[in-house]
């Protein structure tokens, strides 16, 4: 790349390069220039589709363009999204609808149509595809893409491409987007949000830290505002109050989460950019030697495959929030079984719990061949397990998990056992794969 490349701003209109600080397009005049040190360096973006959809109804009926949009349920239903202008009188994605119209009552509300969104979804991910093999979609309107390792396919750089791309959507499918880049999944999502709709915004890792800093801690994932209320009666009300504390005061005082805290303050984040997009759940399971009965004999197992099941959500950056229980009994007949969580998890401890509360109800007697268990619902981990105040068991138990995961990682798997799978007691049962 060439010095004069990379110390340049391009028009996100026209595409022409620009000299650095023009207020606009010497072409064609657009004020919507992009200037950033780490440009044409950055590779990882998170794309998120505006106000997705109000934006479909509006595209297909142009009388709806000016008006307040909510997309929801009837009066005793929540507002599924609301376009930009209803947002401007205060209505918000999953407000009540008695007081999303109470806020704007000359709003028009749309109910929604999932199969016309699903289909424009694709689009827009088939477009994304074109760009990079590594697409990571998060829900039906967003997706992560990495794009290293293209430019000689498109002979420009990721930013490039980037504002290439959110042109052709809106002019071939009718939506807008907007993109955010970094060099992280945390700061290209937090960046996607700052100049919405239409936006394009880029945070280096050479400015992270010192860009977090001021920010409520309520820009880190998992941190809602419940947790947030947590903080602030310890006195922790920016994320920057955060950058000066210790991992371990961190850890000791919120569980696994204190980790996340401060390695998300200080702008780290290694999760990769996966391709998840058919993985509907993550499972295992076992067949054994002879059927079994007895719940005492069971639950190893259970316990088992949900350190599996929890280890692969971890490499992946992903968590589930619903718990699936599978049992095939002797006469091979299915036993499927399942309960959704309050939040998304990917620690066995959650899902080995919830998994025994299932199996409780089973275990009568009956003689099973096979139990699995796994998760769905899939999504990314950062909202994953928040602290929960009142089961502070819980959380210790959470701490736990996170040191036997350091421990299995430099010393193995099998370095750190609990007392549910003592080995022998599998072996003896357990058909080999």
């Amino acid at each position: 790349m060439s010095q004069e490349l990379a110390s340049s701003a391009f028009c996100r209109d026209c595409l022409r390069e620009q000299p650095v600080g023009l207020r606009r397009c010497r072409g064609c005049g657009s004020p919507r220039l992009v200037y950033h040190d780490e440009l044409y360096r950055l590779t990882l973006a998170h794309i998120d589709c505006d106000a997705f959809y109000a934006s479909v109804e509006k595209r297909d009926n142009p009388e709806l363009i000016d008006k307040p949009v909510i997309i929801g349920g009837g009066k005793r239903g929540v507002v599924s999204t609301a376009c930009y202008v209803a947002r401007i009188h205060g209505v918000r994605s999953a407000m009540p609808m008695f007081k999303a119209l109470e806020a704007c009552p000359q709003a028009v509300v749309i109910k929604p149509d999932m199969e016309k969104y699903s289909r424009v979804g694709r689009e827009v991910r088939a477009m994304m595809e074109e760009l990079t093999p590594l697409v990571q979609p998060i829900s039906i309107d967003e997706a992560f893409l990495e794009l290293k390792g293209t430019e000689l396919l498109h002979h420009d750089p990721p930013a490039r491409v980037l504002a290439r791309f959110a042109r052709r959507v809106e002019k071939e499918i009718g939506i807008t987007v907007s993109v955010g880049l970094s060099y992280c999944k945390f700061l290209a999502k937090v960046a996607s949000d700052l100049q919405k709709p239409r936006g394009f915004s880029v945070i280096g890792e050479a400015e992270a830290v010192a860009f977090l800093a001021p920010r409520p801690v309520t820009t880190i994932w998992g941190v809602g505002k419940a947790f947030a209320q947590t903080l602030e009666k310890d006195g922790i009300r920016t994320i920057g109050q955060l950058q000066t504390m210790e991992e371990a005061d961190l850890m000791r005082r919120y569980g696994s989460i204190g980790q996340r805290l401060h390695r998300l303050a200080r702008g780290v984040d290694e999760r990769e950019v996966h391709l998840n997009e058919a993985a509907k759940s993550i499972s295992a399971e076992t067949t054994f030697f002879d059927d079994i009965s007895r719940h005492e004999d069971l639950v190893p197992h259970l316990r088992a495959l949900s350190e599996k099941v929890a280890a692969r959500l971890k490499r992946q950056g992903i968590a589930g929030q619903t718990v699936v229980l599978k049992l095939k009994t002797a006469d091979f007949k299915g036993r499927t079984r399942n309960r959704r969580l309050d939040d998304p998890t990917q620690l066995a401890d959650r899902i080995f719990r919830t998994g025994l509360s299932l199996l409780e109800r089973e275990t009568d007697g009956t003689r099973f061949r096979l139990i699995g268990i796994g998760v769905s619902d899939l999504q990314d981990a950062a909202t994953a397990d928040p602290p929960d105040l009142v089961d502070s068991q819980g959380m210790r138990r959470a701490a736990a998990e996170a040191a036997m995961d350091k421990l299995r990682a430099k010393f193995g798997k099998t370095s750190v056992e609990t007392g549910y799978t003592f080995p022998a007691r599998l072996a003896r049962q357990q058909k080999p794969d």
